[in-house]
């Protein structure tokens, strides 16, 4: 039972039928045509050889087969994560690209070992930390810059640059060199992935097609571009004449290796590591809950910390790069039919063979097919309504997102996820410092209380009650104690003070010393202290305190029964 845990393919692999298994090799067909491409693009993204990718698309999706538990997640290289790798790599890569194919596995291995300890600390809670406003500011920002720096690639031309601003100048600069036919081509195979993205399944259905046909098909277009692209420089085509192609892809298969490096090289690329494991894990993590909602599965969050882990161990012992979850895979392979993770064993199958057989004959792959690709794919992770709707909703949130998303698209992307971080945590630390604290009246005509500035209520000027809805610890007790300040000064006639606990869950020893102080001073003033609802755990704190002893007022069982007893009538 305990190596199931580990391990859930000993779990559902015990009950696999040939009917799941079918279901699953389909889905794993499409997700590999799907990948082929990707895994090519991410890598040159990353400032890596293309094969990194194919590499990193087969014994980690095989290890996450074995040990996730989300039967549809599709692990594997995505734009994000391989953003993330440029820009850590960079220094790296400038000196020598060896160089930085060795950074980037020591990344990778960074990365597992931090998600598996994360994982057997059982520390996946802590994910939640990261606010989801900033999350959004830095995938939306990482997906300008992705774009932004797939249009050399689309130009013909040579630029580059670490944020959004030397990107376009290295463009604009270059732009006069721009290669006429790559340009044209690139324009034309973005309108036709755009085109059957939309309108394809659509236009295929009324053709005659069945949904499933129709939605396999639009989702190969990339793959037939791919073929169409190669072929065409094979056969030498007159438009094809000055293309530059993706060069030489070794055959065969990764040799195993261990990461090597100086202990300078690791304690650098320590961070990033752990930065692209966080937003990794973020983004694995919400689409394996969203897919496993709609099928009534369950996700272990730990576990998947474990499983991730593991899988990016095993891409650094094969030359490959990060990985984690995508979403458009993962959404195509629930799509496809998959109905267990022996789909991601299917998948990793065919990636061997894709590159075991056609690497040789993807060497003369036009870059521009790739840019297209990844341009189109990351074009879905940028949404505009989120900055209006954030406005609209929580304007703390907005100022975090638009942060996030300003540091990352004008600085670069290491100090975007850092901003990131910190804000979220000063965001947490902000709110919980400053508990939402209602001064509440009766409902006429019944035992419930409710905020004074949002009903209608009775309240009598000798009692005010104070309903606090937030547990108490030390960052938020001196708030507590300004606003029972303000309600004394606020109110001459005031003879009694009660604090409404019903949603204090807990009380530690600081926020306790805070109730004493705040019991003492308007005992001075003699002014009554009472508390009402105070729950069980709470009460305990209460007993074993200096509080219980010195009390001016006392503890009702129920905010009715305390303003029953206390209130003019």
């Amino acid at each position: 039972m305990k190596l199931a845990q580990y391990f859930p393919v000993l779990r559902w692999g015990r009950h696999y039928q040939p009917q799941q298994a079918l279901h699953d090799l389909t889905a794993a067909v499409i997700v590999t045509l799907m990948l082929v491409p990707q895994a090519l693009a991410y890598a040159i993204l990353a400032g890596l050889p293309p094969e990194v990718g194919l590499y990193a698309s087969m014994l980690p999706l095989a290890v996450y087969a074995l040990m996730g538990t989300s039967a549809t997640l599709a692990v594997g290289p995505v734009a994000v994560a391989a953003l993330m790798t440029a820009s850590a790599i960079a220094p790296y890569s400038a000196v020598d690209s060896a160089l930085g194919l060795q950074a980037a596995i020591i990344l990778a291995c960074l990365s597992g070992m931090f998600l598996g300890l994360a994982g057997l600390l059982r520390l996946g809670f802590l994910a939640n930390f990261l606010s989801h406003p900033v999350i959004a500011g830095f995938i939306s920002a990482a997906s300008l810059l992705i774009a932004s720096s797939q249009l050399p690639a689309l130009l013909g031309i040579k630029a580059g640059g670490d944020n959004m601003l030397s990107l376009w100048q290295g463009v604009l600069q270059h732009a006069s060199r721009a290669h006429l036919p790559t340009a044209i081509l690139s324009g034309l195979t973005i309108l036709i992935l755009v085109a059957s993205r939309k309108y394809g399944v659509r236009l295929l259905q009324v053709m005659g097609l069945t949904p499933f046909w129709a939605q396999a098909m639009c989702r190969s277009v990339p793959a037939m571009l791919v073929i169409v692209g190669t072929l065409a420089v094979q056969w030498a085509c007159a438009c094809m004449q000055g293309v530059v192609t993706v060069g030489d892809i070794p055959a065969g298969l990764p040799a195993l290796t261990l990461p090597e490096g100086s202990y300078t090289m690791w304690q650098s690329l320590l961070m990033p590591a752990i930065f692209i494991s966080i937003v990794g894990y973020v983004e694995s993590i919400s689409v394996a809950q969203s897919l496993a909602m709609k099928r009534r599965q369950r996700i272990d969050p730990d576990q998947e910390l474990i499983a991730l882990g593991a899988a990016n161990l095993a891409a650094s012992f094969t030359a490959g790069q990060p990985v984690t979850g995508g979403v458009s895979r993962s959404v195509v392979n629930r799509d496809a039919g998959a109905e267990t993770p022996a789909a991601g064993l299917f998948t990793a199958l065919g990636m061997l063979l894709a590159t075991v057989f056609l690497a040789s004959w993807l060497s003369q792959l036009p870059r521009f097919i790739l840019a297209a690709t990844i341009i189109v794919a990351v074009m879905s992770l940028f949404d505009w309504r989120m900055f209006a709707d954030s406005w609209r909703r929580n304007r703390s949130d907005f100022i975090a997102l638009l942060m996030t998303f300003a540091i990352t698209l004008l600085v670069d992307v290491e100090h975007g996820i850092s901003a990131g971080v910190l804000i979220s945590i000063a965001m947490h630390v902000y709110r919980s410092s400053r508990p939402h604290i209602a001064v509440v009246g009766q409902v006429p005509g019944t035992e419930h209380f409710r905020n004074v500035t949002r009903h209608a209520v009775n309240v009598c000027p000798d009692v005010v009650t104070l309903r606090v809805d937030e547990s108490l610890y030390f960052a938020n007790a001196r708030y507590l104690e300004q606003k029972v300040l303000e309600v004394v000064a606020d109110n001459p006639s005031l003879k009694h003070v009660i604090l409404m606990c019903s949603a204090v869950n807990e009380v530690d020893g600081s926020a306790m010393e805070v109730l004493e102080a705040v019991n003492h001073h308007l005992s001075a003033l003699g002014i009554g202290f009472h508390l009402s609802e105070v729950k069980g755990p709470v009460m305990d704190m209460v007993q074993h305190s200096t509080l219980r002893q010195q009390l001016n007022g006392k503890i009702y069982l129920t905010q009715y029964q305390a303003y029953a007893a206390l209130a003019c009538h």
